[in-house]
């Protein structure tokens, strides 16, 4: 199914027909992906993220698509900050029914840890595992008052299989994972579902910018001999918020293309 959005007679607008969902990390890449799936498919949509210009020009485009959008500029590392964030979300709409922590942060160039700088790592906590948790604990009670729901946090394949001179990154990715299982066994019984995507490469800004070369390299490592496209990740998001997946809770689905599955074929080995 195409994520581009359609004003044809068989979009899929009540999909999440009267939800509003709330996305971080949405100024670019997955997360603006992701939200403009969730308005394509009926959803309410406010965009979180710092870059105030970026988020705006999403909003307008949503808009434009027959959308509703609300730019909602943010630090997710900052408590206060994510509190008014849901509640500016809630007083605009009413409710939160979804939500996708897809915000991180705090990158660094391949470092061993010894000479891994303790603000580096600092960084990448802050941003790509505080935050997750600081979204947490302002958008439950929220869903939770508007019926239940769910929430998809953002890791990595980094965080099922560490990669070596990543440690923060590393970390913080692990981490989110075990956010995740904890807030979903906290709070199934009250109809809230919690779950995380673990996305291999995929082709977002900063692949793009790293060149033809840094793409190819990343796709051969992959079973399938190519990397993931964003529309692919949120297209598993928009699972793991739906009724099709009202079974499922505290997993985290690997997008991947098999990075994951083990070792591939020695080479020369014969095709079924």
């Amino acid at each position: 199914m195409s994520l581009a959005p359609s004003r044809g007679p068989h979009r899929m607008k009540s999909r999440f027909d009267g939800k509003v969902a709330l996305v971080t990390g949405a100024s670019r890449g997955i997360g603006a992906v992701t939200a403009r799936a969730f308005a394509s498919a009926g959803a309410t949509v406010a965009l979180a993220a710092r870059s105030v210009a970026a988020l705006e020009e999403l909003a307008t485009t949503i808009r434009a698509e027959g959308g509703t959008a609300l730019a909602v500029p943010t630090d997710v590392s900052d408590a206060e900050a994510v509190e008014a964030m849901v509640a500016r979300t809630v007083d605009a709409f009413g409710r939160l029914d979804i939500a996708f922590n897809n915000a991180a942060g705090g990158g660094q160039p391949p470092t061993r840890i010894a000479e891994l700088p303790v603000e580096s790592y600092d960084s990448a906590i802050a941003t790509t595992l505080r935050s997750v948790f600081l979204s947490l604990k302002f958008e439950i009670p929220a869903i939770l008052a508007a019926g239940g729901g769910a929430i998809v946090n953002m890791s990595s394949t980094a965080g099922i299989e560490a990669v070596g001179g990543l440690a923060g990154y590393v970390s913080a990715k692990h981490g989110v994972i075990g956010l995740t299982k904890a807030a979903a066994l906290e709070y199934a019984d009250q109809g809230l579902r919690v779950n995380a995507v673990a996305p291999g490469p995929i082709l977002t800004e900063n692949l793009a910018r790293a060149g033809a070369r840094a793409q190819d390299l990343a796709a051969q490592a992959m079973p399938m001999k190519r990397v993931g496209r964003s529309e692919e990740v949120a297209s598993a998001v928009l699972f793991l918020c739906s009724v099709e997946s009202s079974y499922i809770t505290g997993t985290t689905l690997a997008v991947e293309g098999g990075k994951l599955a083990g070792m591939a074929p020695f080479a020369g080995l014969g095709k079924a």
